[in-house]
């Protein structure tokens, strides 16, 4: 197995209202000169930062499903559907857009920080679909520890958020020296971007670098054991798996 290492400078950037709201995007929309442009299902991932507060007014939203993640500080959330509605530190929100929904977003500080992230199901079968919104806390989730990590499950398995599109993703925190292993099935890909520290990851006899910032994809063709380290500091690590491929046609940004 490879892994593939994308520095901050390999990914594209973003702002909203006049610059209040920044963003660091491992996949960005198309044309945003982000290196990866999709994986699979999972279609764009950003990563936003809000000093004090930041708003993006009401816009449209159609098939996608679409997560935001809050790290730090609160995600203000209305929408066409009636939702008006607030989640703190570890909790999503979570649209599923069908044949059409319109929502609006407010972050706040301070230093608020969180991730917007799409997956793409079936879109000519997910527009005949009714719109949904569901929100979770971060109590909502399943957490496991082991000998130097932590394990925040927050889709698939037992964690709360269902989706069509195949898709999982954990919220893993290791310590210096603490290792964290998993299996990457045959056919599927695990994205990762490292938000706290630097880490390592170990694949075979191979030992890559993971820096602060950094996203990584590690493809799998058979069913491939790697480890994440906190090296030489702690860590903080956002991974994704999906399938590598869909046997449905995608939105064409690829």
């Amino acid at each position: 197995m490879q892994v593939m290492v994308y520095t901050p400078a390999m990914q594209a950037v973003g702002a909203f209202d006049g610059g209040n709201i920044t963003e660091q995007k491992p996949i960005g929309f198309p044309g945003e000169g982000s290196v990866v442009k999709g994986v699979g299902p999972l279609f764009y991932w950003a990563w936003a930062h809000t000093k004090q507060e930041g708003y993006i007014g009401l816009h449209p939203h159609q098939g996608f499903e679409i997560i935001t993640y809050v790290v730090e500080g609160t995600a203000e959330h209305g929408d066409t559907l009636g939702t008006r509605s607030t989640v703190g530190p570890g909790g999503a929100q979570v649209m599923q857009t069908g044949s059409g929904v319109s929502h609006e977003e407010r972050f706040i500080g301070p230093d608020m920080e969180g991730f917007q992230i799409w997956f793409e199901p079936y879109l000519s079968e997910a527009v005949k679909r009714q719109p949904t919104y569901s929100q979770f806390e971060h109590e909502a989730f399943p957490i496991t520890s082991g000998e130097g990590y932590t394990v925040k499950t927050v889709i698939g398995g037992e964690a709360p958020i269902k989706l069509v599109a195949e898709a999982r993703m954990w919220d893993v925190e290791v310590g210096s020296g603490g290792r964290f292993t998993h299996t990457i099935p045959a056919g599927h890909t695990l994205t990762a971007l490292a938000i706290r520290g630097d880490a390592a990851w170990h694949a075979g006899d191979a030992v890559t670098a993971f820096p602060h910032k950094s996203f990584a994809l590690l493809r799998a063709d058979q069913d491939t054991e790697v480890t994440l380290e906190g090296s030489p500091e702690a860590a903080r690590v956002i991974l994704i798996e999906v399938p590598t491929k869909v046997d449905y046609p995608l939105y064409p940004k690829r």
